[in-house]
């Protein structure tokens, strides 16, 4: 009876273990671009330049096939509006704090994944040169994110990692109401970068 009470309680301890020894979690560094279409609406054309910046992602695995991931982005670009009245240029801080299911596909080294969730975007002015007008407010947005890539096993602690990610939001005028569209669109913002397992 001592040994089927000591197995008992010993059983959990064992399924923890395993469970904790299956979940992986890392966390990566990649460089982003973002790509931004031309939109037009209300007698408005906001055009972006090309942004730059890092992307800093922590996924935890539920399963060999399975994750969760949270990211923080950090880029800058310029927005361009413009109308038939007006044109105005302002030079922006773009975050992103978000938070995605993974589905993993594993191919020996090769792990190609995809991805969807939500996210929290801020945008801020940065008072430059290549802001024009200082009527502009900082602000925020929701959006939902699509995509996926590859990670590429360098070593068991190490993967190379390319991917694409695609944002749902809704134009943001700055508080700017003569340079609002209305339109939602899709950010494309490719990424590379390294992964460490621990």
């Amino acid at each position: 009876m001592k040994k089927w009470l000591l197995l008992l309680g010993v059983l959990p301890l064992m399924a923890a273990s395993g469970f904790a020894q299956v979940s992986r979690q890392d966390v990566s560094m990649s460089f982003i671009g973002t790509f931004q279409p031309v939109i037009t609406g209300n007698d408005v054309t906001q055009k972006s330049t090309i942004g730059i910046g890092d992307l800093i992602e922590y996924r935890f695995m539920l399963s060999p096939s399975n994750g969760l991931e949270a990211n923080y982005e950090y880029s800058q670009f310029t927005q361009k509006y413009t109308t038939s009245f007006a044109n105005a240029r302002i030079h922006s801080r773009y975050q992103e704090a978000s938070f995605e299911y993974l589905r993993y596909f594993n191919y020996k080294k090769f792990n190609p994944f995809i991805a969807g969730g939500v996210g929290l975007f801020l945008y801020n002015i940065i008072d430059d040169t290549h802001t024009t007008t200082d009527a502009a407010n900082k602000g925020s947005n929701i959006g939902e994110l699509f995509g996926g890539g590859v990670a590429y096993e360098l070593s068991p602690s190490w993967d190379l990692r390319v991917e694409y990610r695609g944002t749902i939001v809704k134009d943001f005028d700055f508080g700017l109401k003569q340079y609002e569209t209305n339109r939602y669109y899709v950010i494309n913002q490719p990424a590379i970068g390294f992964a460490y397992h621990f």
